[in-house]
């Protein structure tokens, strides 16, 4: 039987068997009361360690913010990229998981995050947020803020004289592009001394809503984002008593908050036309607009949910000179 182009992506064998594994994983290790078997998940989330020489290019060091809460940050810096007289934009970065899985130390991340700082010349401040169901939102917006304050108030040791704070990107993919929003929303409402944020980049971010969309229906035997799994990833990271048209989730819906009089930055909206999400993911491109923000759209038309962490998907490739070209072109307004 042929495969319908609409729905079945075609995709190396490599990638299909990862994300089946990541799907596999997450299902086994997520309860139906909305709880995360933890130490059976720590069996198979293999870990990166920090090496000041460099992998791949790009040397890594953890720095800790608050030990009490475990919040802490990866600082990826790429080689030739250390000295003073080289500025650097500062990407500050929060990965996917479906808010409840990975870590900043992550593998997958940690090797995304290298060859984002290789090849598009910045310096990644990679945030390790607490995690659902343990800490609903909002901790995780909260966690981003902190992270911003401390870059922008503290003498952190190791930090690279080379980055550029006022060359400031906010990014994240999955569910870390729909946290990029809401840490975006709460700094801008911070008054930073050296941070400035010129920049927001969502990538396939998660986000929904109480109705169904055609996307969903269409493509429910998704492999990563599978409504029942989404669902699932919303009632353990929401505040409870919440549905789906909170404005984390339905960021423009019946209970959107106002951003029209906000200084937002500019924001770009990655979307694969194979993403269950992607008609969450196209509204909120559209809210952006009609709230008078400066916004784009990047869609793929053929890329699964996180193709950016397949290399040898060309789509990755694309992404990686057009988010480049975004972050020059915002580079030199300033």
């Amino acid at each position: 039987m042929s495969q319908n182009p609409n729905t079945s992506p075609n995709l190396p064998w490599k990638c299909r068997f990862l994300m089946n594994y990541v799907a596999y994983l997450v299902d086994m290790c997520r309860r139906p009361d909305f709880t995360v078997n933890r130490r059976l998940y720590k069996l198979f989330d293999f870990k990166s360690s920090p090496s000041k020489t460099p992998i791949n290019g790009v040397t890594t060091s953890d720095i800790m913010v608050d030990a009490s809460r475990n919040l802490w940050f990866r600082l990826f810096t790429p080689e030739n990229g250390s000295g003073s007289d080289v500025s650097l934009p500062v990407i500050v970065y929060f990965h996917g998981g479906g808010f409840s899985f990975l870590s900043a130390d992550s593998f997958p991340l940690d090797r995304l995050c290298k060859r984002f700082a290789r090849e598009l010349r910045v310096v990644i401040v990679s945030v390790n947020y607490r995690l659902a169901p343990e800490h609903r939102f909002p901790c995780q917006q909260e966690d981003g803020v902190d992270v911003l304050n401390f870059i922008d108030t503290t003498n952190i040791e190791g930090f690279p004289a080379c980055a550029n704070l006022k060359h400031c990107f906010i990014a994240g993919d999955s569910a870390g592009g729909s946290l990029a929003h809401q840490v975006t929303l709460g700094a801008i409402q911070n008054n930073f001394r050296k941070v400035k944020i010129i920049g927001l980049l969502t990538i396939q971010p998660l986000l929904g809503g109480e109705e169904r969309t055609e996307s969903e229906i269409r493509l429910h035997k998704s492999t990563l984002m599978p409504m029942k799994r989404t669902d699932w990833m919303w009632k353990a990271f929401l505040p409870e008593g919440s549905n789906r048209d909170h404005p984390v989730a339905n960021v423009f819906g019946p209970n959107a908050i106002d951003i029209s009089g906000l200084n937002f930055p500019a924001t770009v909206v990655v979307v694969g036309g194979l993403d269950t999400l992607q008609d969450w993911q196209k509204r909120y491109y559209e809210g952006l607009k009609k709230s008078g923000k400066e916004a784009y759209m990047i869609e793929y038309p053929n890329a699964v949910h996180s193709f950016y962490g397949h290399p040898e998907l060309s789509e990755s490739s694309m992404l990686i000179e057009e988010v480049r070209d975004f972050i020059r072109r915002q580079c030199a307004k300033t």
